[in-house]
């Protein structure tokens, strides 16, 4: 049996990070969790940050972890995170200020002010992003009219796995999968939409170097290896993009399958050799992100889970302490499809009272009002199958090829009424699993990076044999179509 391998990946999702170590004998591969935390953002004088300090020091206590518990020889380290946010380094490569999360409220109205300037078919061309008031560019506008100084003493733009990085290495790029979220790269020039940036009076000279994924940054800086007392490691980028990652690690075998990274996002779409940047395209709104070996993900973006976690942190606060599985038993109770929201409206966006707004939505709507615990999750659940058959049927409309099976992968997998659901909604068999599949695909990157793999193929071999995967067939349920009509009409 070859010696195993030791691979660290620290996967950073919005409402939680953890540190895995990825062992691999040449055939197959096993994780082991060693150190999780939270991550979710913090209220400051009405605005809402990242604290990536705290962050850092927990993925140093990850370290500290891995090698205590398995010994000083780790072949590589990779971090991954969700997109769109970032950090500004000033002189000296100071931190300018804590990054801003994705749901703050500095983004209002920037991205319709950037479309009344430049219009849609123009931002579309140059980028081939879905348009969503969180992108990179919106928060860049805001930052250029509220707090212009700090673009222009800024001498780097870095996003936050690659923030995360300088922390470790110094090292200063930004990753390809990553960079193309932002809404100001040009995939098909594979350069930053400089010309974008200047129409709409942003400063580009902070703008780092992009490396593809896979890039060896170096090792971790020499004062992090007295503090912690380990020997020295290499910091690979994986595909830094958490939905990157997650794709790398889809079990598919062929090329017509679609798959969905769920969790608190979903991302709903396909592989493609190329960025399919076109009028269809840009009306259906879908985006083109940079994947592994130069393919991009062609998908959109879904509210996902998002809706479940805020309900819970809702009842949470009023001493109503449900886990997940008790509220996804409440809701297999509840009736179906009573009640169907557009899981992507702007007012589920933020956070707050997140069962308040589902009612709200559902009364100003016409329809039955949930009544409680069970029935708002239902409608969150029976939406979002919903909204993935509605994006399924467009995304074959943009290939023109039918799509199946549908792979989900990450944390969403555990919910099996949502799996099941998604099977029966879409009429396509439904392959779940693995959970882990963030942590996975970074694993994997780094191993192809080391030449430990030669191919993500050969990666996605390597899940099928190493992880249980759980097949759902769909099961005959008329109500599906009636609700379906339902929802289409809701979304016109």
């Amino acid at each position: 049996m070859a010696k195993e391998q030791k691979f660290l990946a620290f996967d950073l999702g919005a409402e939680s990070g953890r540190g895995v170590i990825g062992f691999f004998d040449g055939k197959k591969l096993r994780l082991e969790e060693i150190n999780r935390f939270p991550t979710g953002g913090t209220r400051l004088a009405g605005s809402l940050y990242w604290d990536v300090l705290r962050m850092y020091d927990e993925m140093k206590r990850g370290i500290r972890i891995a090698v205590e518990t398995h010994g000083k020889d780790i072949a590589g380290m990779g971090v991954d995170t969700w997109g769109v946010d970032f950090g500004l380094l000033g002189p000296n490569d100071t931190l300018l200020e804590n990054p801003h999360c994705y749901r703050d409220s500095r983004i209002d109205g920037m991205m319709e002010l950037a479309e009344q300037k430049l219009g849609r078919a123009y931002i579309y061309d140059q980028t081939g992003i879905q348009f969503m008031p969180i992108n990179t560019l919106y928060h860049m506008m805001a930052l250029a009219q509220q707090n212009r100084w700090m673009l222009d003493i800024a001498k780097s733009m870095l996003l936050m796995p690659d923030l995360f990085n300088f922390f470790f290495t110094g090292s200063k790029a930004c990753e390809f999968t990553n960079a193309t979220t932002t809404q100001f790269y040009n995939p098909r020039e594979n350069s930053w939409a400089i010309s974008l940036l200047e129409r709409l009076d942003i400063p580009t000279h902070f703008l780092p170097d992009v490396v593809s994924p896979g890039t060896v940054l170096g090792d971790i800086r020499h004062s992090i290896v007295e503090e912690l007392g380990v020997s020295p490691i290499p910091v690979i980028a994986p595909a830094t993009h958490d939905t990157g990652s997650a794709v790398a690690a889809v079990p598919a075998k062929g090329g017509d399958y679609a798959y969905i990274s769920s969790g608190t996002w979903s991302l709903m779409g396909v592989e493609s050799h190329q960025p399919m940047i076109n009028e269809k395209a840009l009306g259906l709104n879908f985006t083109n992100e940079g994947g592994v070996e130069g393919n991009f993900r062609v998908l959109r973006n879904i509210m996902g889970l998002w809706l479940v976690q805020e309900c819970r942190r809702t009842w949470a606060r009023q001493g109503r302490n449900f886990s997940y599985d008790e509220l996804t038993d409440l809701a297999r109770k509840a009736e179906p499809f009573r009640s169907i929201i557009d899981p992507d409206d702007v007012s589920f966006l933020k956070p707050g009272d997140m069962p308040a707004r589902i009612r709200e939505f559902c009364n100003n709507t016409g329809q039955p009002v949930p009544e409680d615990e069970g029935q708002v999750v239902r409608t969150a659940l029976d939406s979002l199958a919903l909204k993935y058959r509605w994006v399924l049927e467009r995304l074959e409309m943009l290939l023109g090829r039918n799509l199946s099976p549908i792979h989900i992968v990450g944390g969403g997998i555990q919910n099996k009424l949502l799996c099941q659901l998604t099977a029966n909604v879409t009429r396509k068999q439904v392959v779940a699993g693995p959970v882990e599949a963030t942590a996975i695909g970074n694993v994997l990157v780094q191993a192809l990076a080391l030449g430990s793999i030669g191919s993500i193929t050969q990666g996605r071999e390597i899940v099928r044999n190493s992880f249980d995967l759980i097949t759902y067939d769909p099961q005959p349920d008329p109500r599906t179509d009636e609700a379906y009509l339902r929802f289409v009409q809701l979304l016109q």
